[in-house]
C-alpha cells in the first residue's frame, strides 16, 4: 500500500513560528525522509471561507503568502505537489456525498468544532460549512487516499488513525509572545516566518518571562514561561557552544533560572539568537521567490492539476460503489433492459 501523506493550512495570513515548529519543520523533514510515495501539501481556501466569507479578497491574497512561505522553509515542488483546495471540485462533490454517511450530533459532539465554535463566537449563527468542516476534511483525506496527515494537535479529535504529531511537546502548540495560549495574528503575539530582523528582535525582548522573577536574584518558575517555551521548541545543546558556551544544555540553564542569579535578558537574547539563526535562511529564500512570482504562480497551477487528477479518479471509485456511475458502467444499461423488456 502506498505510502501517502496529506497536510495543509488555512490561508489567513503569513505563517508564524506556530506554525513552523508544529508542521512546517516536520513536514519538510518526512519530504526529504524518502519513506513516502506522494506528498500533497493543501492551501486550504475553501475551508478558510467558512468563517471569512465577508471578506474573500483576505483569502485571495493570502494564497501567495503561504506559498512563498511553504517553499522558504523547504517544501520542495519537485517533492511535494502544492495545490489549492477551491480548485478541485471533486472535493467539494465528495464533501456533498459524505454528508449522507454522518449525523449532525456526531459533529457537533466533536471537540474542536465546539472549541472553534465558541472560540469565534457564533454561537447559534454558525455557517453550515463551518460546521461541517470535519467533514469536508474527511474528503480531502480520502479524495487523495492520505495514510499520514501531519497537524496539528488541535485537529487530534478529527484524526484518530492517520495523525502525526510533533515528538516535542513544546511544539504541539507553541503560544503566543505574550504568554497566551494560542497564537494569532488578530492578538499581535506572533513571530511570522518573513518578519524582518529588527522585529524579530523586538519581539523576542517584549516576551513574556516569570512576572515575580523581578531581580536575578530571584528564583524564576519556568512554569507559562514563553522564553524557555520556545527553547524547548527551538534550541539544541549545538547552540549553546555557540551562542552561551557558560553551560552544555538546556537543563542547566533551567537550573540556574530556577535556583535564582540569572536574568531574564542573558535567556531572551540566547534565544533571540537561535530564533535569527534558524529564520534568516528561510526570509532569504523567500526574497529569491518573491522576485519571481511567475514561476510560484505557476508551481500552484501545476499542483492543482496534478490533484485534480488523482482526486478524479477516487470520486469515479466512490460515485461507483455509491451506484452513481449511471454513464460510465454498461451495467446500468442492463438493468434497465431487463426492467422495461
Amino acid at each position: 500500500m502506498p505510502k501517502i501523506i496529506l497536510t495543509g493550512d488555512r490561508p489567513t495570513g503569513k505563517l508564524h513560528i506556530g506554525h513552523y515548529v508544529g508542521s512546517l519543520r516536520p513536514r519538510v523533514q518526512l519530504q526529504n525522509s524518502g519513506e513516502f510515495d506522494k506528498i500533497l501539501i493543501m492551501i486550504a481556501d475553501a475551508q478558510a471561507l467558512t468563517d471569512n466569507a465577508d471578506h474573500p479578497e483576505k483569502v485571495r491574497q493570502n494564497i501567495i503568502e503561504v506559498a512563498l512561505d511553504y517553499l522558504s522553509v523547504g517544501l520542495d515542488p519537485k517533492k511535494s505537489t502544492i495545490f489549492i483546495q477551491s480548485q478541485i471540485s471533486e472535493l467539494t462533490e465528495l464533501s456533498f456525498y459524505y454528508m449522507n454517511l454522518v449525523t449532525v450530533s456526531r459533529v457537533q459532539r466533536n471537540p474542536t468544532v465546539k472549541a472553534e465554535i465558541q472560540m469565534r463566537n457564533f454561537e447559534a449563527s454558525i455557517p453550515v460549512g463551518f460546521f461541517t468542516y470535519p467533514i469536508s476534511q474527511a474528503s480531502d483525506i480520502t479524495a487523495f487516499k492520505a495514510t499520514d496527515v501531519p497537524v496539528g494537535e488541535d485537529q487530534k479529535p478529527m484524526l484518530e488513525q492517520n495523525i502525526i504529531l510533533p515528538k516535542n511537546d513544546a511544539c504541539l502548540r507553541l503560544p503566543g509572545t505574550d504568554g497566551k495560549a494560542k497564537m494569532s495574528k488578530s492578538l499581535g503575539n506572533c513571530i511570522y516566518l518573513s518578519d524582518p530582523e529588527n522585529e524579530i528582535k523586538a519581539k523576542v525582548m517584549s516576551m513574556f518571562t516569570d512576572p515575580n522573577h523581578l531581580k536575578i536574584t530571584d528564583p524564576g518558575s519556568l512554569e507559562g514561561n514563553t522564553v524557555f517555551t520556545y527553547l524547548d521548541a527551538f534550541c539544541t545543546d549545538e547552540d549553546f557552544a555557540k551562542y552561551l558556551p557558560d553551560y552544555k544544555n538546556l537543563d542547566e540553564l533551567k537550573a540556574h533560572y530556577q535556583r535564582g542569579g540569572l536574568g531574564d535578558m542573558k535567556v531572551k537574547k540566547f534565544l533571540n539568537a537561535i530564533l535569527q539563526a534558524e529564520l534568516e535562511p528561510i526570509r532569504n529564500r523567500r526574497k529569491e521567490y518573491e522576485s519571481n512570482i511567475d514561476f510560484v504562480y505557476n508551481i500552484l497551477k501545476e499542483g492543482c492539476e496534478k490533484a485534480r487528477e488523482i482526486a478524479s479518479q477516487t470520486l469515479k471509485e466512490v460515485k461507483a460503489a455509491m451506484k452513481l456511475d449511471y454513464f460510465d458502467n454498461e451495467e446500468f444499461l442492463k438493468e434497465l433492459h431487463t426492467r422495461f423488456k
